[in-house]
Order: C-alpha cells, then structure tokens, then sequence
C-alpha cells in the first residue's frame, strides 16, 4: 500500500478512536491496538514530512516549546455569563430579554445546560480544520496555544458531518476531572513536585505552557457550548438546544445533563436538580446551571 494511502487510512482510524473514546464515551479500539497505529502513523509521516496533515493525530503528543504566547483577536467577544440567584433575578432577565427578542423567546423556550468551572477557550476553525486556539483572556484578546489545545482530547483537529465552510470559533471549557487530577497530584507528591490547589486553576495553567510536551502530559479535557460566525443570520441553528445538537453532529464533546424547558419556571426547577441532585455524581467541577435561550 501507498504510503499516502496508508496514512490517509490511519488518520481516519485514529480520529475516529478518539471520537468513539472522547465523545461518545464508547470506545471501540483496545488501548494497545490504537498506540501500535499511532506509532505506525509516526513513522509514516516521519519517513515522508509531505504527508503530515493538520488534522494528524501525531500533533497531539506537542510541538516545539514556544518563547512566548502570542495574542489573537476574537471574531467575536467573549463576553462573561450574567449570575442570577434567585427566581426574582431570573424574571427580571426575561423580561429584559423579551423587550429585545419579543415572542421569540416564548416561541424557543429555554436550555439549562451546566456551567463547567474550567479555562474559556476559542476554537477556530477553517473549512472544518482546526487552526488556530486562544485563551478568553480579557473577553476581546487572548493568547494563542494553539499547539496545547492540539493536546487536549476530545478536541476534533477536523470537524465531522456537515460543519460549515469558512471560518468558525467555537467556544467552550478546558477542564481536568477530579479523578484524573488528584492522579495527577499523587504523582506530584511522589516526585517532589508542587501539588495544584484545585482543578480549574490546574487546567489553566496547563493551558498557557509555552512547552506543549508539558500541556499533553495533563489529563485535560472539553466540552463545547457555543459558535461564534462573522454573520450570525448565517448560523445553522436558532436555538441553543440546536446550537449543542449541532455540535454533538460536529464531533465536539457537548457536557451531559441539559434540559430543553418551555417556561422560566422549569428552568429554574432543573437548575435546582443541578444543584441538588446532579453536582455531587459529576466528575468535574461546575459552577451551576446557566438558562440559554
């Protein structure tokens, strides 16, 4: 077989493994069996340079460390969540929100999703292949670590299905699991290293390394939760529920537990269930539920 063949047929596999494993929690490939095609996808692309691909899962394992991170403007900004507390605050924003959108909100209803309490990150894309990464930085600047978030799993090089052409961001949470990180600081421990003080302040200094080698060695994950485009009329979705189904059909990682709700009043009882009934069987850290419409 070709060696272009080969890779090409490599690729596939491997990114579809990591689809199977990261996304759908379903993994079908032994461990074994995919580390002997990774290695053979290596020596591949080793043996011919010309054949190395941005969507390769070889970039995952790092890259050259960087001297410093450079910034990158966002298409659009990322702006931070509004915090309601109770059921009163919760109105008030509806009725902010019907003064703009009018029955438009009542015709879409609401998404109550989790609040992942991780690092904001932007993810652009290019006709489906992931080419540039950021921090949210200040909300309108951030600093590029592309080649970290190349090491994040879960992290689609190349978008699936029908994802649109042009250029897309597409926002959402680096975080580590709280098994993974207390793994992590056992191993800390043992080697005489300093221990981190909790997971989101793990994730984002693993995030702004300027050696990616050091990035790929943490057990650093995603979910998705939003999609920036530079004409929002053209955006396949009008909802946030259709938003996260889109996604999910693009291969990014979507968090678990969301609720499609007719009134602000179901919306408010689910995030109570969040709290009270969902937070403590999670394996990573959440900051409550946010009300999307």
């Amino acid at each position: 077989m070709q060696p272009a063949v080969r890779a090409a047929e490599l690729r596939d596999l491997l990114n579809k493994a990591s689809h199977d494993y990261y996304v759908l929690d379903a993994p079908v490939l032994a461990d074994s069996d995919y580390d002997q095609l990774f290695r053979e996808l290596q020596a591949i692309e080793a043996s011919n340079p010309e054949l190395s691909t941005a969507d390769s899962p070889t970039l995952r394992v790092g890259a050259p460390p960087a001297s410093q991170l450079q910034k990158h403007e966002h298409m659009i900004p990322m702006l931070s969540l509004g915090n309601a507390f109770d059921e009163e605050e919760l109105d008030a924003w509806e009725e902010r929100l019907r003064r703009l959108a009018g029955d438009d909100v009542s015709s879409s209803g609401y998404t109550v999703e989790l609040k992942i309490d991780g690092a904001a990150v932007s993810l652009t894309y290019d006709d489906g292949v992931f080419a540039v990464g950021t921090t949210r930085g200040n909300g309108s600047i951030g600093e590029i670590v592309t080649a970290n978030l190349r090491t994040v799993k879960g992290i689609p090089l190349r978008l699936r299905g029908d994802a649109p052409t042009g250029r897309i961001e597409i926002r959402g949470e680096v975080y580590m699991p709280f098994t993974l990180f207390e793994k992590m600081n056992e191993s800390r421990v043992q080697a005489g290293e300093p221990v981190f003080a909790n997971p989101r302040n793990a994730a984002a200094g693993s995030l702004r390394q300027l050696d990616p080698a050091v990035t790929a060695a943490r057990p650093l994950r995603f979910y998705g939760y939003s999609v920036a485009v530079a004409d929002s009329s053209k955006a396949p979705f009008a909802t946030q529920w259709e938003l996260l189904e889109r996604l999910g059909q693009w291969g990014i990682p979507v968090a678990p537990h969301r609720a499609r709700c007719t009134t602000l009043a179901d919306a408010h009882a689910w995030s109570h269930t969040v709290e009270h009934d969902i937070r403590g069987s999670l394996d990573f850290a959440i900051d409550g539920g946010v009300v999307k419409v």
